[in-house]
């Protein structure tokens, strides 16, 4: 008998079934004894007459939650049933492996312990059905950017993630032992992209690990995530880039809420809004403005900058001025910016790039980039990085490189924003950070 997903037990009132899943409840009662089964799609109650098999009902009574069960019987409509109106009249029960008891944590439990004691029991805490539908959503949006890309004639690449030499600065980078010479861990697939638009490839994304040596310890920093990628050839602005990249998010959104809207209001008890288009847009020179009006003091250090404050009370300000949950801001001095970003023609201080804000988090940076070969090795020399140590990256410019430009995105701060959660290890199947190795 094949496998039926409980949430489809609807389609079978009246059939004998065989669902497969994990132990949620036992209500173990003196006539009968009801079991609640969960499997990814879904809760169901199992009802068992003690008196029909009093074998089979001693063995329900050691069962402990979480142990995973095979169990066949008759799907019957019961409208007294909370679960779905049905429940499932037991015939045949098989277990495939007993929990051991108690639990670390109760993953259902009205209170959780601490995110990094859960993330020692992760496999556990993916159960919880905010996990499950966190995973969900995250399938569904690679699916509708991956859906956005080809349907504008971009092409999919895969850069390698072991470099010989330090990418964008050197900065945040994991060394490694490669046979008889270090080697890198990539921090982006940056230099790759643009080898692409060197290749005449226009049009690339990209959806891979990025590697980033950085010690912090705050609810939006990993050392390893995954990173969403662009670059796009032929571009007069970093305006270009940033109409793509709000057309791809209005996409994807509108995508997430057809699938998992209602979902996501009853688990998250948020209503996704789709953005309109087109996002808002500030300059830094003028997001410091709007910081001075709100009373925000920004650090001597962020000259230039945001801090995280910074960030959420410029959110804030754009929310009740626009209504909307997203702004970019651009026009960034070259003082924070890397080598590879394009500088305005009429005041070479200020780079072609921007940073995108959501809901107060910053999820993606990108700019146009500088695609000529001289102007590259100046502004490399400039910020102390040596010619030597990204010959490599210059050769992409040397036979003819359009203009071009792209952006890099956390894909886990992404649906931090998306479903509102707090935390960025909720957001990822396996977190890594400067204390986090296992499992």
């Amino acid at each position: 008998m094949e496998t039926t997903p409980i949430g489809s037990l609807r389609q079978h009132i009246g059939e004998q079934v065989k669902i497969q899943g994990w132990l949620q409840v036992l209500r173990d009662q003196k006539k009968m004894q009801f079991l609640v089964v969960r499997d990814r799609t879904g809760m169901v109650q199992v009802a068992f007459w003690r008196q029909s098999d009093p074998s089979l009902a001693e063995q329900i009574s050691k069962l402990t939650t979480e142990s995973a069960l095979t169990i066949t019987g008759k799907v019957v409509d019961n409208p007294i049933v909370k679960l779905g109106g049905l429940e499932i009249q037991l015939e045949t029960l098989k277990v495939e492996s007993l929990a051991q008891s108690p639990l670390p944590f109760e993953p259902f439990g009205d209170t959780l312990p601490s995110t990094d004691f859960r993330s020692d029991w992760r496999y556990l805490d993916l159960r919880r059905t905010e996990s499950l539908l966190i995973f969900k959503v995250q399938t569904t949006l690679e699916m509708a950017m991956r859906e956005f890309w080809v349907k504008n004639d971009f092409m999919e690449i895969h850069s390698p993630k072991i470099m010989g030499s330090a990418s964008e600065g050197g900065a945040e980078l994991f060394e490694m032992t490669y046979f008889d010479r270090k080697a890198y861990l990539a921090q982006s697939p940056q230099f790759y992209k643009q080898m692409a638009m060197a290749a005449g490839f226009e049009k690339v994304f990209e959806i891979g690990p990025v590697f980033r040596a950085d010690p912090s310890f705050t609810a939006r920093h990993m050392t390893e995530f995954t990173g969403i990628d662009m670059e796009i050839s032929w571009i007069d602005s970093h305006d270009d880039v940033m109409r793509v990249l709000e057309n791809l998010l209005q996409y994807t959104y509108q995508r997430v809420k057809e699938v998992h809207g209602d979902q996501i209001k009853e688990v998250f008890h948020k209503e996704l809004i789709v953005p309109e288009v087109p996002f808002p847009r500030v300059t830094m020179a003028e997001a410091h403005e709007i910081l001075k009006e709100v009373g925000y003091q920004l650090p001597p250090e962020k000259k230039g900058d945001l801090d995280p404050g910074g960030e959420r009370a410029l959110a804030k300000y754009i929310k009740d001025k626009y209504n909307h949950e997203f702004v970019y801001v651009i026009d960034w001095p070259i003082t924070v910016r890397p080598f590879y970003h394009m500088r305005h023609e009429d005041n070479p201080h200020l780079t072609k790039s921007f940073d995108l804000i959501a809901s107060g988090l910053e999820i993606v940076t990108g700019a146009q980039r500088e695609h000529r070969y001289d102007v590259l090795l100046r502004q490399a020399k400039e910020k102390g990085v040596s010619q030597e140590s990204i010959q490599f990256y210059l050769d992409f410019f040397k036979y003819g490189c359009p203009p071009h430009g792209g952006f890099g995105m956390g894909l886990s701060r992404l649906l931090m924003v998306m479903l509102d959660v707090p935390n960025i290890r909720e957001c990822v199947f396996l977190f890594r950070g400067p204390n986090r190795l296992h499992p």
